[in-house]
């Protein structure tokens, strides 16, 4: 899969979430993990390091399979929207089809952070990130924010992400991936195990 987006000007270094628990045409939703991550070197994305695979409960609860998760280090000149736009390429091309939010998926890319960017703007983060629970599941934001305002309370993201970026540090909390996995519930951590 070759995009038409340059990634040759100002190299920009992303954290990447993926998560499968549907089969896809490549596969189990490991296998599709690593063909996602081969579809994107092969549109010119450098990836640079990838933590582990997870076994991580459905979330939200009951909603289907157990999934299969990991984060990556990505390197590439894109911006923000065009490294989104690539991912969700990748999505589609992998069967990804978004019928219903948080519903079983055959692959799921999320960007958590590009470096130490603020994304539109700290008031509309803000907004995001203290959103009630009850309204998560029902709004969606229709622009990207940064750093991915659930971040914080996803075990499922930060015990991969601890496994490459241990000490990157989020922008509006000044804490590290370490500090936000200490001070994690639990509840959050429970059931997240390495494949």
């Amino acid at each position: 899969m070759r995009q038409e987006i340059d990634c040759n000007h100002h190299e920009h270094r992303a954290l990447i979430a993926l998560g499968s628990n549907v089969p896809s045409v490549a596969g189990t939703p490991a296998d599709t993990i690593h063909n996602a991550l081969s579809l994107l070197k092969e549109a010119g994305v450098k990836v640079l390091d990838v933590s582990r695979l997870y076994m991580t409960p459905c979330f939200p609860a009951g909603a289907g399979p157990d999934f299969v998760n990991a984060a990556a280090t990505v390197v590439c000149e894109l911006s923000p929207t065009d490294l989104l736009t690539l991912l969700h390429h990748v999505e589609a091309r992998l069967g990804r089809v978004r019928e219903t939010r948080w519903a079983g998926r055959t692959l799921d890319i999320d960007i958590i952070a590009i470096g130490d960017r603020i994304l539109p703007d700290r008031e509309t983060f803000l907004h995001w990130q203290n959103l009630p629970p009850d309204r998560q599941q029902d709004v969606a934001p229709s622009q990207l924010i940064l750093p991915h305002p659930r971040m914080q309370d996803r075990g499922f993201v930060l015990i991969p992400l601890a496994d490459i970026a241990p000490d990157w540090r989020h922008p509006v909390l000044d804490l590290s991936v370490t500090d936000m996995l200490r001070q994690l519930p639990e509840s959050a951590r429970q059931g997240v195990k390495p494949l």
